[in-house]
């Protein structure tokens, strides 16, 4: 695998307690995110590096850039249809353009903008914003927050197959680790090194609710 590991442990009391924050690993290049999809979704793209086959480019499509954020939804790829874990190595650009044209998925009272304004950009929009409670290994909630993307239309076609620099079947690894959760040895867990992901872009940051505050 060509993802950085740490303890869990390590990692734990240096992450963020609260707040809104993209936790991820990456770097000047790419960002890795995680999907879970059934066996011939997500082997097919492993094989051949992009998504095809039985993918649909017509459905919106979540991405998550954080591990365990990822474990919680998928049960740690236990559920039906989410069995096969990839790791998606993703341009650091085309997730900046992501984000730049991302609608939160639901209204909030803080938007600069109206209601109105804001359901015709959910309806013109092909990038979806989501904040969600991230979850500990064991599934219980966090105060932090943790993003979803959600993308459809030109954007699901770019990152199917232009945007990505490598895909990662991790599903073995997942497995392994999982059965650390399961006998309760958060000391033997080892997850993908993460940090919080700040843009160079102040607008975008503030729109996005995050900071360089990693409190």
């Amino acid at each position: 695998m060509k993802i950085e590991l740490k303890k869990y442990d390590e990692q734990r009391t240096v992450w963020p307690k609260s707040g809104y924050h993209i936790m991820a690993q990456y770097d000047e290049e790419e960002i890795i995110v995680y999907q879970s999809y059934r066996k011939d979704i997500g082997e097919f793209a492993a094989k051949n590096q992009f998504f095809g086959g039985e993918f649909s480019l017509t459905r919106m499509t979540w991405i998550k850039p954080n591990f365990l954020w990822m474990m919680y939804r998928n049960g740690w790829g236990t559920k039906e249809g989410q069995e096969v874990v990839l790791a998606i190595h993703l341009q650091i650009s085309a997730f900046n353009k992501y984000l730049q044209n991302a609608v939160y998925s639901s209204y909030d009272a803080s938007f600069e903008i109206s209601r109105e304004e804001w359901q015709e950009q959910v309806k013109t929009s092909s990038v979806r914003l989501q904040w969600d409670p991230d979850h500990d290994p064991y599934g219980n909630k966090l105060e932090r927050r943790a993003i979803q993307i959600g993308l459809r239309d030109d954007f699901i076609k770019s990152f199917a197959k232009e945007d990505i620099l490598l895909i990662e079947d991790i599903s073995e690894f997942v497995k392994e680790q999982y059965s650390f959760v399961q006998n309760g040895q958060l000391e033997k867990l080892i997850v993908p090194a993460e940090k919080p992901f700040v843009f160079k872009d102040e607008e975008l940051n503030k729109k996005l609710k995050i900071s360089g505050n990693h409190e």
